[in-house]
């Protein structure tokens, strides 16, 4: 059998972690890839999927393996690419990477214009809040927001730097009162996202001043958009991203509050595999979306949001 096929096949259960997903995908038969994944064990001689009737993972030989038939496999398509027509007419999956957050507000916009302008792509997007290893889990690209990145075998492309802010719906605000120093945050309910970086303590910059203090929360969750809404509710002080409540600041939802002291910036980057020639549908997007940064000038916006002194009290 074609040894491409064969880790066409494998790479596509690696990336399902299921064998009816895998065959409906390649349009083949259940049989099929099971007997294709047996073959390429015995050929190998050794297990790369632990099987049983309600679940299907890799052995860790299984994983390297995958990282290694993605590689050949990605510098295939790169090769067929480069002489022939794929290059000005990009077709395959694209793997995505990014927040709940940033994906609802800012990748379904340019996921719209580029697969209107290139038909032939399909997206796949995993939109998680966790950081997760983008060789092991296939991924083309991803957004993070941090500084650096653990892995040295990928590239980083800063998109902007994003201001955090401190935000409050007005009735909230109405009810316990303006916080004018962060001394007085002690006595507000804070809305807090425990993936960021110490998240139960909040760090306080203004002229050459800096204070750090314990924050206590009296809602903490993983997921941004969860808060935000708790804070258009009334429920809080929402501590979040520009980019995040940037149209319920411009609606007058959630007002900036201490905007004189400054957080910690956040380093938006998109990080993807370090390869000489990446393929022209990951290239195409990544140009995409730095264009769509540029041309709605979105650190400049955040950096007015955040700039904003509304005093609803």
């Amino acid at each position: 059998m074609d040894r491409f096929v064969e880790l066409e096949i494998f790479t596509r259960i690696a990336d399902e972690a299921n064998l009816t997903r895998a065959a409906a995908e390649m349009g083949l038969s259940v049989s099929g890839v099971s007997r294709h994944l047996t073959n390429l064990e015995n050929r190998l001689g050794v297990r790369l999927v632990q099987r049983t009737t309600r679940a299907l993972s890799l052995t860790s030989e299984g994983q390297r393996f995958a990282r290694s038939a993605r590689d050949i496999l990605s510098t295939l398509q790169e090769a067929e690419e480069s002489v022939s027509l794929v290059s000005a007419e990009p077709t395959g999956v694209l793997r995505l990477g990014a927040s709940l957050s940033f994906s609802m507000l800012h990748l379904m916009p340019v996921i719209n214009m580029f697969t209107t302008r290139y038909p032939q792509v399909r997206i796949d997007l995993q939109a998680s809040n966790r950081y997760c290893d983008i060789i092991e889990n296939g991924l083309d690209l991803a957004i993070r927001t941090r500084r650096a990145e653990v892995d040295s075998s990928v590239t980083i492309r800063k998109l902007a730097e994003v201001p955090r802010l401190i935000v409050g719906a007005p009735d909230y605000l109405a009810r316990h009162g303006l916080p004018r120093t962060p001394d007085d945050l002690e006595h507000h309910h804070l809305l807090l996202y425990t993936l960021s970086e110490n998240w139960d303590q909040l760090s306080f910059a203004r002229d050459g001043e800096e204070r750090r203090l314990p924050a206590v929360a009296k809602m903490a969750s993983n997921d941004g958009q969860l808060l935000r809404q708790a804070a258009l509710a009334g429920m809080g002080l929402l501590v979040q991203p520009a980019y995040v409540v940037q149209e319920d600041i411009e609606s007058g939802q959630l007002v900036p509050v201490l905007p004189d002291w400054t957080l910690p910036r956040l380093t938006m980057n998109i990080v993807f595999p370090s390869r000489t020639h990446l393929p022209a549908r990951t290239r195409l997007f990544i140009d995409a979306l730095v264009r769509h940064f540029r041309d709605n000038d979105l650190e400049r916006t955040w950096q007015q949001v955040a700039a904003r002194t509304d005093d609803p009290v």
